[in-house]
Parts: C-alpha cells; sequence; structure tokens
C-alpha cells in the first residue's frame, strides 16, 4: 500500500509513520553514520519533521515500512535553503508548486531485487502525488554516486550546480520538471512501476 500521508500533529501516533522513523535511523544512523538526531535511540527525525512535512510511504500489511520519501514547502524552510544553499549556482528554487524530497528511503531488509523494485514504484508514487497535488518542480539534494543514478532516469532533471565536497561525503543539488509525460519518460529510462494493482491511503 502507498501511504500519502500529510499535517499530523503528533507523527508518533501513526503507525505507519513509526516505522517509517524506524527504518531511516538503522539506513541514515546505523548504517551510513549520518550525524542526526535520534529519538529514544529507535527514530530519526530532524527539524525538517514538522507539520508541514509530507511523506509519500510504501509498506506492506502489517504495515511494516518498504520505502519513503519526505517532502518539504520550498516556501518553508527546507534542507537545500537551509543548510546547504551553496549548492545551488543560481539560488534556490522556490515556490508554491516547488516541493523538495528529501529522506528517500529504501528498508535495508529488502533484496537487492526487491530494493530495485520498491525504489521504481516509489519514484513513480512521488510522481503520481506531484500530478496530484500542482506539483511541477521536485528539488533536492544528493551524495554523488545517488545523484548520477537519478540524472538518468529518464525524466527532466538537471543539477542546480556543481559537486561539492562536505566533510567526507560529495554533495549535488538537482531539480526535477514533473508533467504529464513524466511516467512514459521514467519507463522508457528503465524504471517501471510495479504492474499489479495499488491501493493509495490518504491521511491528513
Amino acid at each position: 500500500m502507498i501511504h500519502d500521508i500529510s499535517q499530523l500533529p503528533n507523527a508518533m501516533e501513526h503507525s505507519v509513520l513509526r516505522s517509517m522513523f524506524e527504518a531511516r535511523k538503522r539506513v541514515f544512523i546505523d548504517l551510513l553514520g549520518w550525524d542526526v538526531p535520534s529519538l529514544a535511540g529507535r527514530y530519526e527525525l530532524d527539524q525538517f519533521d514538522t507539520p508541514d512535512a509530507k511523506y509519500i510511504v510504501l509498506a506492506d500489511s502489517k504495515p511494516l515500512h518498504r520505502a519513503s520519501a519526505r517532502l518539504l514547502p520550498t516556501e518553508a524552510p527546507h534542507l537545500l535553503d537551509s543548510l546547504f544553499p551553496w549548492l545551488c549556482e543560481n539560488g534556490v528554487p522556490r515556490g508554491p508548486h516547488c516541493q523538495e524530497i528529501s529522506r528517500f528511503c529504501l528498508d535495508p531488509r529488502l533484496s537487492s531485487a526487491e530494493r530495485r523494485a520498491v525504489r521504481d514504484e516509489l519514484v513513480h508514487a512521488l510522481v503520481e502525488h506531484a500530478l496530484a497535488n500542482g506539483i511541477t518542480h521536485y528539488t533536492g539534494i544528493a551524495e554523488e554516486a545517488w545523484l548520477k543514478q537519478i540524472l538518468v532516469f529518464g525524466w527532466r532533471c538537471r543539477p542546480l550546480g556543481p559537486i561539492w565536497r562536505s566533510g567526507t561525503t560529495r554533495l549535488g543539488a538537482l531539480i526535477i520538471e514533473i508533467d504529464e509525460e513524466t511516467q512514459g519518460l521514467l519507463e522508457r529510462g528503465g524504471v517501471s512501476p510495479i504492474k499489479a494493482a495499488k491501493e493509495i491511503a490518504h491521511v491528513h
């Protein structure tokens, strides 16, 4: 099931979000070693997990997290403008129809084959969310290897500036154009959604 979750006053009361924050801790803190906050040593949340944040979460029927991404409005504080504006050569893109993707997370319990399929499903879920909600552009920050993958998915996507070193990591920013052609471009680029019917739950 794809969960489209927004504007929850207390995210930790939602079982799908609890599972997502647990997965984010396993990936970003335990696996990747990011120096970011954790809650009770179990969940990963930061200053941008506010009521303004929206989450696209793929979960099984239990429900346990399979993959997720966080969306932030670019007219409010977000990662690119607050922490990494220097990644953009010509200023940080902002606007009511532009949102930032962050915390793109694939559950570490997935096999390599499952990770590819779930990644593609999440990418298409983000496009579907954009088309349904008047979003024309996504921005994001990625480590160099992941950024290079995103750029060749087939959609209209370009860097916002050169790759920069941040500590031991090389980072870049990008912008993705979303329109009615995007899903077809992704499929032609080899990023195909799971063909089985998907149920979408909207929680507000």
